[in-house]
């Protein structure tokens, strides 16, 4: 018996070095990082909206949308909360992809930059984006309308997102035409 329990334990213990040897060699699905896609301002703002834009059950570039964000970088989504006052929430970037990231992929998310207005002094830039978000680029008409505010600093290598400021139209808080295309 005492022998039986020896090579019971020799073999769970190989099994499991073996597993864990598997689990090292395997590798999980990486997503290129493409670090030409921010080398200007227009190539980073283009990436930011591809990297969260997909259809129903397309798995996101998370590693890109990280990459496109300077350290301790926040975005802030701004609102009305239940009491109708205005609150803006910081999150980092991981904190979006843990938030946002399912949805994005269980319900489809396309976010189109409809607008831009450009302020650049030097090595930092700002950047009003007028956007319209859709659930699948088939869709006729946005389910959203809003501006994310960007800000971002060139480093004399490349252009990196400080933080993104946004807050969505309502009815009470309408695009104003100088945001909005030329039509």
């Amino acid at each position: 018996m005492k022998n039986f329990f020896i090579v019971l334990v020799f073999a769970c213990t190989t099994l499991t070095i073996q597993a864990q040897k598997k689990e090292k060699n395997q590798k999980p699905q990486v997503y290129g990082i493409d670090s030409t896609k921010v080398t200007t301002i227009d190539k980073t703002i283009k990436s930011l909206y591809d990297v969260v834009s997909g259809e129903k059950g397309e798995k996101r570039n998370w590693g890109q949308f990280k990459f496109l964000f300077y350290k301790d970088a926040k975005l802030i989504p701004s609102g009305k909360n239940k009491k109708k006052v205005h609150v803006a929430s910081f999150m980092t970037p991981d904190d979006y992809v843990k938030n946002s990231g399912k949805w994005l992929v269980e319900n489809g998310f396309f976010e189109k930059e409809i607008n831009r207005k450009v302020q650049r002094f030097g090595n930092i830039a700002h950047v009003f984006s007028t956007y319209e978000a859709f659930n699948s680029k088939s869709d006729d008409a946005p389910f959203m309308r809003g501006i994310n505010s960007i800000q971002l600093l060139n480093d004399g290598k490349r252009w990196w997102i400080i933080n993104i400021y946004w807050t969505q139209e309502t009815t009470d808080n309408p695009i104003p035409e100088k945001y909005l295309p030329k039509k």
